[in-house]
């Protein structure tokens, strides 16, 4: 279905926004979906490894009179890139709201990784979502509005031993984010990121009982973050109540560190 501006109007006559999310079938991505679609994007899922999982969510939203799809996207290759955008378009009219949010990690010693795993990492985790955002931008530039909302590691400020691919990574996304929200402001682009701590995820799911009990001993609320808490910050992120904030990395990280 091809949403015109009519159809995409609210009850109140106004326009509804059309939101992309990669990594939307992951453990934050499809409560970020989830959250968008229910505050009344028209969301896109985006997808790479998850078919089924970002489906049966389209199909749970659509359920609730919610509007979503589920779309693949590969965002280290240039061709599936066009073809989500195209593809999102066709649906639901061009996008007002990009969420960065695919990646992958990986554990291990730095001088034991491959040249080639180096360069997955890096194109997973920083270099598909910089290729992605210059696709989605020039429209965006053009109607002088839109959002650009990254999600990045506390790695990424601090950096991680047995982590260092993908905290140079999440650190690149942090400076990705400032240097283009300066770019961007005089369009009226906005550009920010989420920097997460250690959220229940199952990226996160090799963590023992104690260690994680460890990790949960030095966060000063107590507890790990939920993608509920970082779902949150991007639909403040994404709302106009924040139209003055660009640029800015909020921390979800229960004061950690």
């Amino acid at each position: 279905m091809c949403y015109n501006n009519t159809e995409r109007t609210d009850i109140m006559g106004r326009i509804k926004k059309a939101a992309l999310v990669t990594g939307g079938s992951g453990g934050i991505g499809s409560v970020v979906c989830r959250r968008l679609a229910e505050a009344g994007y028209l969301t896109a899922i985006g997808y790479s490894s998850g078919k089924k999982q970002a489906e049966v969510l389209a199909e749970e939203l659509t359920a609730q009179g919610l509007t979503a799809s589920a779309v693949h996207i590969d965002i280290t290759a240039p061709d599936s890139i066009m073809r989500c955008l195209e593809e999102t378009e066709q649906k639901f009219g061009q996008l007002e709201l990009l969420v960065n949010n695919a990646g992958t990690a990986d554990i291990g010693l730095f001088t034991d990784l491959t040249d080639d795993r180096l360069c997955e990492l890096m194109n997973i985790n920083l270099l598909g979502h910089m290729r992605l955002t210059k696709a989605v931008l020039p429209q965006m530039l053009a109607r002088h509005e839109g959002s650009v909302i990254n999600i990045s590691s506390v790695w990424g400020e601090v950096g991680a031993s047995c982590e260092v691919a993908y905290s140079a990574a999440k650190a690149g996304m942090i400076g990705f984010t400032r240097a283009l929200a300066k770019e961007c402001a005089p369009s009226g682009v906005r550009v920010n990121c989420v920097s997460c701590g250690l959220i229940d995820t199952k990226m996160n799911a090799e963590l023992s009982a104690e260690d994680l009990q460890a990790v949960v001993d030095e966060i000063p609320l107590s507890r790990i973050g939920t993608p509920d808490d970082v779902a949150a910050a991007v639909k403040f992120l994404a709302d106009d109540a924040s139209a003055y904030i660009t640029g800015q990395v909020i921390r979800v990280d229960g004061a950690w560190l």
